[in-house]
């Protein structure tokens, strides 16, 4: 398709192999070309983009993958869009599958919400707009000052069960905790599949740095005015690990959005092979498998691990053969074009729920 009459550019904001293979991907649905840029690092590792074509008056989408250096990949984010800006490209959209810092969207003790923060460099950094797929929380959107697309990946995983999984009508949907029960009840639903939820804990979760567990502690402080003696407050305590619902001879599929640190996911499955599942999925939108993931996937009780291409992992692939990718660039495509065209989203997330 010729620049001209489409308007639009489409430029990869990252040099790595997987970022230039989902890019390429979503040029050739769309009928593009993958705009010319060169992004590459200093000897002192600073970030240099160099836009080798006109892009004035242009919309431009930058695509941009996370891999494992979190920093250097929104630093290349950061300055390809500045770049563009100056360039005068009349609107610059990114698409970002993974969003980082997405988990630090709460306050901990502390700390502060990174997530927000990136969301205002991003949109100073001269973004208009911004495409993503299954944020970590949906009230990151309320983040941005720029609109936000969230797509979902839940269709494409969907149909991987349904082509995928022999016997798949025998398969229970999981929640690894009560707090993805709404997802794990939006793909049994679609499915027509039971529901287990997993409830309780082995160690301490992430969840325990936010809850306030730990602070105040229990005991009466005396420090404060005279006479004003405040509620003693009790530390939450979780029961052990416990499944609520029957896995026994069934093929049990745990459903997130990310899959990092898969320490809870092992101990999930031998729990769930303990209570008689004898075979064990986990479905993820986003397979981060940091550290040494993919030698605990290998040596536990889960079967297969299935992710999207939203996140590069070729190299975890490589040490461990039970994760598999699914292809989610379709969407991705479908999603730019309708944004160019002026057209509906909508289309985009039928029979989609809102707790999805």
């Amino acid at each position: 398709m010729n620049v001209a009459k489409s308007g639009y550019r489409v430029f990869s904001a990252n040099s790595t192999p997987a970022c230039i293979e989902l890019a390429k991907k979503i040029t050739e649905r769309l009928g593009v070309e993958l705009g010319k840029s060169v992004v590459n690092q200093e000897a002192n590792r600073e970030t240099r983009v160099e836009i080798k074509e006109s892009v004035r008056g242009q919309t431009i989408f930058i695509i941009q993958t996370i891999p494992r250096d979190v920093n250097t990949a929104i630093m290349e984010l950061l300055v390809m869009t500045y770049a563009l800006k100056t360039s005068c490209a009349k609107n610059i959209i990114g698409v970002i599958p993974y969003f980082p810092y997405s988990k630090q969207c709460k306050m901990r003790k502390r700390g502060s919400i990174v997530c927000k923060l990136l969301a205002s460099m991003l949109a100073k950094a001269g973004l208009s707009h911004i495409i993503t797929m299954d944020l970590h929380q949906k009230e990151i959107q309320g983040f941005f000052t720029i609109p936000v697309d969230n797509l979902r990946a839940s269709p494409f995983l969907l149909q991987y069960i349904q082509e995928e999984v022999p016997d798949y009508r025998n398969a229970i949907i999981v929640a690894k905790s009560p707090s993805a029960a709404k997802r794990a009840q939006s793909y049994a639903e679609r499915l027509r599949l039971g529901l287990a939820v997993m409830h309780g804990e082995a160690q301490c979760s992430e969840s325990d740095m936010a809850d306030g567990r730990h602070s105040p502690p229990c005991v009466r402080n005396s420090s404060g005015h005279p006479g004003l003696e405040l509620p003693l407050m009790m530390a939450k305590e979780k029961p052990p690990i416990t499944v609520v619902g029957d896995v026994g001879g069934r093929i049990a599929i745990i459903v997130d959005d990310i899959i990092d640190d898969v320490e809870d996911f092992v101990a999930t499955a031998e729990i769930l092979k303990e209570r008689g599942a004898y075979k064990i999925y986990i479905m993820a939108t986003h397979g981060l498998l940091s550290a040494d993931a993919p030698r605990l996937i290998e040596e536990s009780a889960i079967d297969e691990v299935v992710v999207t291409n939203t996140v590069p992992h070729e190299v975890q692939k490589l040490q461990c053969p039970k994760i598999k990718t699914v292809d989610v660039s379709m969407i991705l495509a479908e999603a730019i074009r309708r944004i160019h065209n002026g057209e509906s989203m909508a289309y985009l997330f039928r029979n989609i729920t809102v707790d999805d």
